[in-house]
């Protein structure tokens, strides 16, 4: 387990406060609850995008709450996947990789072994903006799995996707997980995201977690 202590954030008339939250360090813990929960603020926090006093972040020995951004090593992947629409699917992959100082040698042999798994080869060419919903979000894992994170943060993955499609993303997601051994932390009002993918729920309610 890592664990979360002391997270607390007042954002005008709403407050976060989480006094402890441990997220698994094998398998997919989900962040569940309604829009304006706090889900997203929590999200936002752990991944260095917002700040919070007094906080911390045990993974194994060290404190993540008190490292950069860059040093927590996470692969974060936003609802809006968030690629660059004018560069191609090996651009923004490759992109990532380049942001971490991977060397170039390296970050080839990570992105073709990951083009294979999430059945992407033959879109590493095609600008981002060409591409589908689910298209972009297997180029959108692949850059947020590219520099070996400690843990994949994954927002609301699938709200973006077709009903007809979300099962296969779903599946192929589990599948890349647990080959990979990465830990992930999903964030999802989905409860089908629950039954799925869960090996561990936090439900999340007015900034306060549930028991």
């Amino acid at each position: 387990m890592s664990v979360v202590r002391d997270l607390k954030k007042r954002y005008d008339d709403f407050l976060l406060e989480i006094p402890e939250m441990e997220i698994l360090d094998q398998g997919i813990t989900a962040l569940w609850g309604p829009s304006g929960a706090g889900k997203t603020s929590v999200l936002r926090i752990l991944c260095g995008l917002e700040q919070a006093s007094s906080w911390s972040w045990i993974f194994g020995n060290l404190d993540l709450a008190k490292l950069s951004a860059g040093d927590r090593r996470l692969g974060v992947v936003f609802q809006s996947y968030d690629l660059f629409p004018h560069l191609t699917g090996e651009q923004n992959i490759l992109f990532a990789a380049e942001a971490r100082k991977i060397p170039r040698a390296e970050a080839l042999r990570r992105m073709q072994s990951l083009a294979e798994r999430l059945q992407i080869s033959g879109l590493l060419k095609k600008n981002a903006d060409v591409l589908s919903g689910g298209e972009k979000q297997r180029v959108a894992i692949s850059r947020a799995m590219i520099a070996d994170p400690r843990m994949l943060i994954l927002d609301e993955p699938f709200s973006a996707l077709d009903q007809n499609i979300k099962s296969e993303a779903r599946n192929l997601l589990k599948m890349i997980l647990k080959d990979s051994q990465i830990p992930a932390l999903l964030v999802t009002h989905d409860e089908e995201d629950l039954r799925i993918l869960a090996d561990k729920v936090l439900r999340i309610e007015n900034g306060r977690l549930l028991d």
